[in-house]
Protein backbone atom coordinates (compact mmCIF):
# COMPACT_ATOMS: atom_id res chain seq x y z
CA UNK A 1 0.00 0.00 0.00
CA UNK A 2 0.96 3.65 -0.26
CA UNK A 3 0.16 6.76 1.75
CA UNK A 4 -0.51 10.19 0.24
CA UNK A 5 -0.44 13.43 2.22
CA UNK A 6 -1.45 16.73 0.70
CA UNK A 7 -2.15 20.04 2.37
CA UNK A 8 -2.98 23.69 1.86
CA UNK A 9 -2.11 26.27 4.49
CA UNK A 10 -4.82 28.54 3.05
CA UNK A 11 -7.55 25.90 3.07
CA UNK A 12 -7.67 25.20 -0.68
CA UNK A 13 -8.81 21.58 -1.01
CA UNK A 14 -7.91 21.45 -4.70
CA UNK A 15 -4.34 22.30 -3.76
CA UNK A 16 -4.31 19.68 -1.01
CA UNK A 17 -5.43 16.81 -3.29
CA UNK A 18 -3.34 17.84 -6.29
CA UNK A 19 -1.93 14.65 -7.83
CA UNK A 20 -4.14 12.26 -5.85
CA UNK A 21 -5.71 9.64 -8.07
CA UNK A 22 -7.67 6.47 -7.26
CA UNK A 23 -7.56 6.64 -3.44
CA UNK A 24 -9.00 3.67 -1.58
CA UNK A 25 -9.47 5.48 1.75
CA UNK A 26 -9.46 9.17 2.72
CA UNK A 27 -9.00 11.19 5.91
CA UNK A 28 -9.91 14.88 5.94
CA UNK A 29 -8.38 17.20 8.56
CA UNK A 30 -9.84 20.66 8.17
CA UNK A 31 -10.54 23.94 9.97
CA UNK A 32 -13.81 24.88 11.63
CA UNK A 33 -14.84 27.56 9.12
CA UNK A 34 -14.39 25.37 6.02
CA UNK A 35 -15.01 21.87 7.38
CA UNK A 36 -18.49 21.28 5.98
CA UNK A 37 -17.56 22.76 2.59
CA UNK A 38 -14.45 20.57 2.44
CA UNK A 39 -16.46 17.45 3.34
CA UNK A 40 -18.84 18.01 0.42
CA UNK A 41 -16.05 18.91 -1.99
CA UNK A 42 -13.96 15.85 -1.10
CA UNK A 43 -16.94 13.56 -1.67
CA UNK A 44 -17.64 15.24 -5.01
CA UNK A 45 -14.05 14.73 -6.14
CA UNK A 46 -13.84 11.11 -4.97
CA UNK A 47 -17.42 9.79 -4.92
CA UNK A 48 -17.94 6.55 -3.08
CA UNK A 49 -14.42 6.37 -1.60
CA UNK A 50 -14.65 5.55 2.14
CA UNK A 51 -13.73 8.64 4.15
CA UNK A 52 -13.67 10.03 7.67
CA UNK A 53 -12.87 13.56 8.76
CA UNK A 54 -12.63 15.93 11.68
CA UNK A 55 -11.61 19.47 12.60
CA UNK A 56 -7.97 19.61 13.58
CA UNK A 57 -4.40 20.35 12.60
CA UNK A 58 -2.49 17.94 10.35
CA UNK A 59 1.17 17.33 9.61
CA UNK A 60 3.82 15.44 7.73
CA UNK A 61 7.17 17.26 7.93
CA UNK A 62 5.41 20.49 8.95
CA UNK A 63 2.15 21.40 10.67
CA UNK A 64 -0.95 22.86 9.02
CA UNK A 65 -2.59 24.88 11.79
CA UNK A 66 -5.61 26.43 10.08
CA UNK A 67 -5.80 25.09 6.52
CA UNK A 68 -6.64 21.63 5.27
CA UNK A 69 -4.83 18.31 5.08
CA UNK A 70 -5.82 15.12 3.27
CA UNK A 71 -4.34 11.71 4.03
CA UNK A 72 -5.10 8.93 1.56
CA UNK A 73 -4.27 5.24 1.41
CA UNK A 74 -4.05 3.62 -2.02
CA UNK A 75 -2.49 0.80 -4.03
CA UNK A 76 -3.35 -2.11 -1.81
CA UNK A 77 -5.88 -1.43 0.93
CA UNK A 78 -9.55 -2.21 1.37
CA UNK A 79 -11.57 -0.02 3.70
CA UNK A 80 -15.06 0.66 4.99
CA UNK A 81 -16.10 3.82 6.87
CA UNK A 82 -19.12 4.38 9.10
CA UNK A 83 -20.39 6.21 12.19
CA UNK A 84 -21.75 5.54 15.66
CA UNK A 85 -24.16 8.37 16.52
CA UNK A 86 -25.42 9.77 19.84
CA UNK A 87 -21.96 9.15 21.26
CA UNK A 88 -22.65 11.26 24.37
CA UNK A 89 -25.74 9.24 25.20
CA UNK A 90 -25.80 5.72 23.74
CA UNK A 91 -23.28 4.81 21.01
CA UNK A 92 -24.03 1.10 21.61
CA UNK A 93 -27.37 1.73 19.90
CA UNK A 94 -25.48 1.75 16.58
CA UNK A 95 -22.88 -0.95 17.27
CA UNK A 96 -24.48 -3.34 14.78
CA UNK A 97 -23.00 -1.13 12.03
CA UNK A 98 -19.50 -1.91 13.26
CA UNK A 99 -20.29 -5.61 13.57
CA UNK A 100 -21.44 -5.69 9.95
CA UNK A 101 -18.41 -3.69 8.78
CA UNK A 102 -15.96 -6.04 10.48
CA UNK A 103 -17.56 -8.91 8.55
CA UNK A 104 -17.50 -6.87 5.34
CA UNK A 105 -13.80 -5.99 5.46
CA UNK A 106 -12.91 -9.54 6.48
CA UNK A 107 -9.66 -8.64 8.18
CA UNK A 108 -7.66 -10.05 11.06
CA UNK A 109 -5.40 -8.83 13.86
CA UNK A 110 -2.43 -9.22 11.52
CA UNK A 111 -3.54 -6.96 8.68
CA UNK A 112 -6.44 -4.74 9.83
CA UNK A 113 -6.72 -1.60 11.97
CA UNK A 114 -9.58 0.64 13.06
CA UNK A 115 -8.99 4.41 12.81
CA UNK A 116 -11.48 6.68 14.55
CA UNK A 117 -12.25 10.40 15.00
CA UNK A 118 -14.54 11.28 17.92
CA UNK A 119 -16.47 14.35 19.10
CA UNK A 120 -16.28 13.49 22.82
CA UNK A 121 -17.31 11.02 25.52
CA UNK A 122 -14.31 9.10 24.26
CA UNK A 123 -14.05 6.47 26.99
CA UNK A 124 -17.63 5.32 26.41
CA UNK A 125 -17.17 5.34 22.62
CA UNK A 126 -13.98 3.27 22.85
CA UNK A 127 -15.53 0.76 25.25
CA UNK A 128 -18.40 0.30 22.79
CA UNK A 129 -16.10 -0.13 19.79
CA UNK A 130 -13.80 -2.47 21.69
CA UNK A 131 -16.63 -4.91 22.42
CA UNK A 132 -16.61 -5.69 18.70
CA UNK A 133 -12.94 -5.30 17.81
CA UNK A 134 -11.64 -7.51 20.63
CA UNK A 135 -13.45 -10.55 19.24
CA UNK A 136 -11.29 -10.26 16.13
CA UNK A 137 -8.13 -8.92 17.80
CA UNK A 138 -8.28 -5.73 15.71
CA UNK A 139 -6.34 -2.76 17.11
CA UNK A 140 -7.47 0.86 17.11
CA UNK A 141 -5.79 4.25 16.79
CA UNK A 142 -7.60 7.57 16.75
CA UNK A 143 -8.31 10.84 18.45
CA UNK A 144 -10.71 13.62 19.35
CA UNK A 145 -11.44 16.40 16.87
CA UNK A 146 -12.58 19.96 17.58
CA UNK A 147 -15.98 21.68 17.54
CA UNK A 148 -18.12 18.57 18.12
CA UNK A 149 -18.33 17.48 14.47
CA UNK A 150 -16.96 14.60 12.40
CA UNK A 151 -17.62 13.44 8.86
CA UNK A 152 -18.18 10.07 7.23
CA UNK A 153 -18.54 9.40 3.51
CA UNK A 154 -19.40 13.00 2.63
CA UNK A 155 -21.81 13.69 5.49
CA UNK A 156 -21.23 15.72 8.68
CA UNK A 157 -22.37 14.31 12.05
CA UNK A 158 -22.53 16.02 15.44
CA UNK A 159 -22.08 14.01 18.64
CA UNK A 160 -20.62 10.97 16.91
CA UNK A 161 -17.57 8.79 16.40
CA UNK A 162 -16.45 8.26 12.82
CA UNK A 163 -14.49 5.09 12.18
CA UNK A 164 -12.83 3.23 9.35
CA UNK A 165 -11.68 -0.36 9.17
CA UNK A 166 -8.59 -0.50 6.97
CA UNK A 167 -7.12 -3.76 5.73
CA UNK A 168 -3.57 -3.85 4.40
CA UNK A 169 -3.54 -6.24 1.46
CA UNK A 170 0.26 -6.20 1.26
CA UNK A 171 1.35 -7.03 4.79
CA UNK A 172 0.99 -6.46 8.50
CA UNK A 173 -0.25 -3.56 10.60
CA UNK A 174 0.62 -2.73 14.21
CA UNK A 175 -0.30 0.04 16.64
CA UNK A 176 2.04 1.83 19.05
CA UNK A 177 1.70 4.32 21.91
CA UNK A 178 4.44 6.67 23.08
CA UNK A 179 4.55 8.05 26.62
CA UNK A 180 7.15 10.76 27.39
CA UNK A 181 6.30 10.86 31.11
CA UNK A 182 7.30 8.74 34.10
CA UNK A 183 6.21 8.60 37.73
CA UNK A 184 7.37 11.43 39.98
CA UNK A 185 8.39 10.26 43.45
CA UNK A 186 6.08 7.90 45.27
CA UNK A 187 2.97 10.03 45.15
CA UNK A 188 -0.26 8.03 45.11
CA UNK A 189 -3.69 9.57 45.42
CA UNK A 190 -7.21 8.25 45.88
CA UNK A 191 -9.62 10.44 43.91
CA UNK A 192 -12.93 11.50 45.45
CA UNK A 193 -15.65 14.12 45.03
CA UNK A 194 -15.41 13.53 41.29
CA UNK A 195 -17.92 14.62 38.66
CA UNK A 196 -17.78 12.05 35.89
CA UNK A 197 -19.79 14.13 33.42
CA UNK A 198 -17.52 17.18 33.80
CA UNK A 199 -14.25 15.24 34.30
CA UNK A 200 -13.67 16.95 37.67
CA UNK A 201 -11.44 15.79 40.54
CA UNK A 202 -12.68 17.38 43.75
CA UNK A 203 -10.30 15.81 46.23
CA UNK A 204 -7.13 13.73 46.43
CA UNK A 205 -6.54 11.71 49.60
CA UNK A 206 -9.38 13.68 51.16
CA UNK A 207 -7.84 17.11 50.52
CA UNK A 208 -8.88 19.67 47.84
CA UNK A 209 -7.30 18.56 44.54
CA UNK A 210 -5.99 22.02 43.64
CA UNK A 211 -4.33 22.41 47.03
CA UNK A 212 -2.61 19.01 46.75
CA UNK A 213 -1.23 19.77 43.26
CA UNK A 214 -0.04 23.24 44.30
CA UNK A 215 1.59 22.09 47.54
CA UNK A 216 3.74 19.54 45.69
CA UNK A 217 4.74 21.67 42.70
CA UNK A 218 4.63 25.17 44.27
CA UNK A 219 2.61 26.79 41.49
CA UNK A 220 -0.07 29.46 41.42
CA UNK A 221 -3.60 28.96 40.09
CA UNK A 222 -2.54 30.51 36.77
CA UNK A 223 0.53 28.27 36.45
CA UNK A 224 -1.41 25.01 36.90
CA UNK A 225 -2.62 25.00 33.29
CA UNK A 226 0.90 25.13 31.89
CA UNK A 227 2.46 23.00 34.63
CA UNK A 228 0.33 20.08 33.42
CA UNK A 229 2.59 19.98 30.32
CA UNK A 230 5.39 18.86 32.64
CA UNK A 231 3.38 17.24 35.44
CA UNK A 232 0.10 15.61 34.45
CA UNK A 233 -1.61 12.96 36.54
CA UNK A 234 -1.36 9.28 35.69
CA UNK A 235 -3.90 6.50 36.13
CA UNK A 236 -2.47 3.00 36.42
CA UNK A 237 -4.09 0.63 33.95
CA UNK A 238 -2.57 -2.83 34.35
CA UNK A 239 1.07 -2.53 33.32
CA UNK A 240 0.41 0.79 31.58
CA UNK A 241 -0.21 4.37 32.72
CA UNK A 242 -2.91 6.56 31.18
CA UNK A 243 -1.98 10.23 31.21
CA UNK A 244 -4.58 12.69 32.53
CA UNK A 245 -4.14 16.37 31.60
CA UNK A 246 -5.54 19.23 33.66
CA UNK A 247 -7.94 21.39 31.68
CA UNK A 248 -8.82 24.15 34.15
CA UNK A 249 -9.19 25.11 37.79
CA UNK A 250 -12.74 25.02 39.17
CA UNK A 251 -12.71 26.51 42.65
CA UNK A 252 -10.68 24.07 44.73
CA UNK A 253 -11.19 21.31 42.19
CA UNK A 254 -9.38 20.40 38.97
CA UNK A 255 -11.20 19.76 35.69
CA UNK A 256 -9.38 17.32 33.41
CA UNK A 257 -9.48 16.19 29.78
CA UNK A 258 -10.22 12.62 30.83
CA UNK A 259 -12.76 11.11 33.17
CA UNK A 260 -11.69 10.27 36.70
CA UNK A 261 -13.94 8.28 39.04
CA UNK A 262 -14.22 8.07 42.81
CA UNK A 263 -11.65 5.64 44.26
CA UNK A 264 -9.43 5.77 41.15
CA UNK A 265 -5.76 5.52 42.10
CA UNK A 266 -3.71 8.33 40.54
CA UNK A 267 -0.01 9.12 40.45
CA UNK A 268 1.88 12.31 39.61
CA UNK A 269 4.00 12.19 36.46
CA UNK A 270 6.96 14.23 35.26
CA UNK A 271 8.37 14.90 31.80
CA UNK A 272 11.15 12.59 30.67
CA UNK A 273 13.85 12.87 28.00
CA UNK A 274 11.45 13.19 25.06
CA UNK A 275 14.24 13.28 22.47
CA UNK A 276 15.61 9.94 23.66
CA UNK A 277 12.11 8.45 23.96
CA UNK A 278 11.32 9.47 20.36
CA UNK A 279 14.47 7.69 19.19
CA UNK A 280 13.49 4.57 21.15
CA UNK A 281 10.06 4.56 19.50
CA UNK A 282 11.55 4.95 16.02
CA UNK A 283 14.13 2.21 16.70
CA UNK A 284 11.43 -0.18 17.92
CA UNK A 285 9.27 0.42 14.85
CA UNK A 286 12.25 -0.09 12.53
CA UNK A 287 13.17 -3.32 14.29
CA UNK A 288 9.66 -4.74 14.06
CA UNK A 289 8.90 -3.33 10.60
CA UNK A 290 12.06 -3.27 8.46
CA UNK A 291 9.83 -2.42 5.47
CA UNK A 292 7.27 0.30 6.07
CA UNK A 293 4.66 1.57 3.63
CA UNK A 294 3.12 4.21 5.89
CA UNK A 295 2.83 5.55 9.42
CA UNK A 296 -0.31 7.40 10.55
CA UNK A 297 -0.12 9.04 13.97
CA UNK A 298 -2.13 11.16 16.40
CA UNK A 299 -0.20 13.62 18.55
CA UNK A 300 -1.83 15.37 21.49
CA UNK A 301 -2.38 19.13 21.29
CA UNK A 302 -0.46 19.45 24.57
CA UNK A 303 2.52 17.59 23.10
CA UNK A 304 2.36 19.95 20.13
CA UNK A 305 2.35 22.96 22.46
CA UNK A 306 5.15 21.56 24.61
CA UNK A 307 7.34 20.66 21.63
CA UNK A 308 6.65 24.00 19.96
CA UNK A 309 7.51 26.00 23.08
CA UNK A 310 10.78 24.10 23.37
CA UNK A 311 11.64 24.48 19.68
CA UNK A 312 11.42 20.72 19.11
CA UNK A 313 8.29 20.25 16.97
CA UNK A 314 9.99 20.67 13.62
CA UNK A 315 12.87 18.44 14.69
CA UNK A 316 10.38 15.84 15.95
CA UNK A 317 8.58 15.69 12.61
CA UNK A 318 11.93 15.43 10.86
CA UNK A 319 12.89 12.47 13.04
CA UNK A 320 9.56 10.73 12.42
CA UNK A 321 9.94 11.25 8.66
CA UNK A 322 12.92 8.89 8.79
CA UNK A 323 10.34 6.11 9.09
CA UNK A 324 9.20 6.94 5.55
CA UNK A 325 5.74 8.28 4.76
CA UNK A 326 4.53 9.73 8.08
CA UNK A 327 1.45 11.93 8.48
CA UNK A 328 -1.13 12.57 11.14
CA UNK A 329 -3.50 14.60 13.28
CA UNK A 330 -3.02 16.89 16.27
CA UNK A 331 -5.82 15.65 18.53
CA UNK A 332 -7.55 16.71 21.73
CA UNK A 333 -7.13 13.24 23.16
CA UNK A 334 -5.62 10.04 21.83
CA UNK A 335 -7.15 6.61 21.36
CA UNK A 336 -5.22 3.37 21.71
CA UNK A 337 -7.31 0.20 21.51
CA UNK A 338 -9.86 0.65 24.32
CA UNK A 339 -7.89 3.40 26.10
CA UNK A 340 -8.48 7.15 26.02
CA UNK A 341 -5.24 8.94 26.92
CA UNK A 342 -3.85 12.49 27.03
CA UNK A 343 -0.46 14.02 26.22
CA UNK A 344 0.54 10.94 24.21
CA UNK A 345 1.28 9.84 20.66
CA UNK A 346 -0.45 6.84 19.14
CA UNK A 347 0.23 5.49 15.66
CA UNK A 348 -0.36 2.64 13.27
CA UNK A 349 2.40 1.27 11.06
CA UNK A 350 1.69 -0.43 7.75
CA UNK A 351 4.14 -2.95 6.28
Amino acid sequence: MRQFYGMSQRGDLAEAVNGLEHPQFLMLLSNNAQFETHVKELEKRYPGVPSIGCIGMSYDTRVVENGVGVIAFLDGVSAVANVLEEVSVMPVKYVHRLEQDVMKVGGSARDTVCIDFCTGNDACALTTIHTVLKRNGISLVGGTGDAGKVSVNGKVYPDAVAYALVRNQGGRVKTYKENIYHQMGNYRFIASQTDRSRYIIGALNGKPAKQVYQSILHVTDEQILTQTFQNPFGKINGDDTCIISIKEVEGNALACFRQVNDSDVLTLLELGDYRAITQETIAKICEEFPRRSAVFSVNCLFRYKLFSERGYMQEYLGQMSKLGSHAGLVGYGEHYNNRFVNQSMTCVVFE
